[in-house]
């Protein structure tokens, strides 16, 4: 379908002489249409971003919403609003299906369109053949959704097999899952709306959070994609928060467990820096493991290293053991001298009881501080 939108934003940008950009009701981009025009408003700063990001920003979207687009039935006219990033005035045309805004056109205001121009009559009814397409995609996705939610929350072979004759031929894998988490929750405590489907995703749903290994777990969006498909779509969905790619399987089936995975990837995201807000199972290391144990109180002989006011005492053990015990490669990495570093060590040790050259109370130490970072 994402073929026929493009087609049909095209229309209306030729219709009208000027460029138009296809967002859903969750500002996120659809499509837009190309316009030759040596105006440099055609280039307006809001447009760009909602091109290169896929999405409007917050405060552009809060701009928009003042007029009342969520439920106008006809164009409306948005002055500009430098203040929200809003340099030029839009025409928003509401792409409706029924009594439901699906999505919104928009124009960039020249000043040339007025709003009983009858070129926007018939851009309307373009809106509404692009509304009745988003809420056939709309009745869709729902159902793939509820039918993704009942594999993952019930794990049951019937799931799986409603799921793949939803799917049809979607559901020849390889398949696999991303987890956003957190996900962000309403005043009522209850999940946001799910998102509109970005490309390459085959299915959202969202789960709830609950306990797992001993914590509790906040809300998560779940995407179904292919494995090539997967960081593209958790980058477009995460907003600010992580991401994790589960492993691929041959089919639905497998889905459950690639979403433990995937939840296990995101927390992980969350603790470690060096995996990037979006992480993925297979590149988790001793993260896989680590994330797999319950949650409980640190080990005894660690837990003196753990207290605030050893943080920097701690930094340097880890980062001691991330360079596998190297005290040369360790102290540059700190920016400190090797005898400091020395003394440092020493101290951590006697905190803690342990002896780094012990191979054993070695893997004791970098265990137990990586498994703080995953600490909510």
């Amino acid at each position: 379908m994402r073929a026929d939108y493009q087609e049909l934003i095209d229309e209306v940008s030729a219709l009208l002489g000027t460029p138009a950009t296809l967002e859903g009701r969750d500002f996120a981009l659809i499509a837009f249409g190309a316009h030759e025009s040596e105006d440099d408003r055609v280039m307006d700063p809001v447009r760009t971003r909602s091109i290169l990001r896929r999405r409007s920003p917050p405060a552009v979207r809060a701009w928009f919403e003042r007029f009342g687009i969520a439920t106008a039935r006809a164009p409306v006219r948005i002055p500009p609003e430098p203040a929200a990033g809003v340099l030029t005035g839009r025409i928003c045309l509401p792409v409706r299906h029924g009594a439901v805004v699906y999505g919104y056109i928009w124009l960039l205001d020249d000043d040339v369109l007025t709003l009983d121009d009858p070129r926007l009559d018939d851009a309307m009814a373009t809106a509404g053949r692009i509304g009745t397409l988003l809420a056939e995609e709309a009745r869709a996705g729902a159902r793939l959704g509820e039918l993704l939610h009942a594999l993952l929350a019930e794990a049951g072979q019937g799931a799986a097999d409603a799921l793949a004759e939803a799917l049809g031929p979607a559901a020849e894998g390889p398949l696999t899952l991303v987890a956003v988490t957190p996900w962000p929750v309403t005043q009522g405590r209850e999940p946001a709306d799910v998102p509109t489907a970005p490309p390459g995703a085959l299915a959202l749903c969202l789960m709830p959070g609950g306990q797992a290994h001993g914590r509790v777990a906040p809300a998560a969006l779940a995407a179904l994609t292919r494995p090539g498909a997967a960081r593209a779509v958790a980058e477009r969905l995460r907003g600010g928060a992580t991401a994790g790619i589960g492993g691929a399987g041959p089919g639905p089936e497998d889905l459950p467990g690639a979403w433990r995975q995937a939840l296990a990837a995101a927390r992980a995201a969350g603790a470690e820096d060096r995996l990037g807000a979006v992480a993925a199972w297979t590149a988790l290391g001793p993260y896989r493991l680590l994330t797999a144990l319950p949650e409980g109180a640190p080990d005894p002989a660690v837990a003196p290293l753990l207290a605030p006011g050893h943080r920097e005492l701690a930094r340097t053990a880890e980062t001691f053991l991330d360079h596998a015990g190297q005290a040369a490669r360790t102290a540059a990495a700190l920016g400190i001298h090797r005898q400091t570093l020395y003394y440092r060590l020493s101290r951590v040790e006697r905190l803690t009881g342990l002896d780094l050259g012990s191979g054993a109370d070695r893997l004791l130490l970098h265990m137990a501080l990586k498994a703080d970072r995953l600490r909510p």
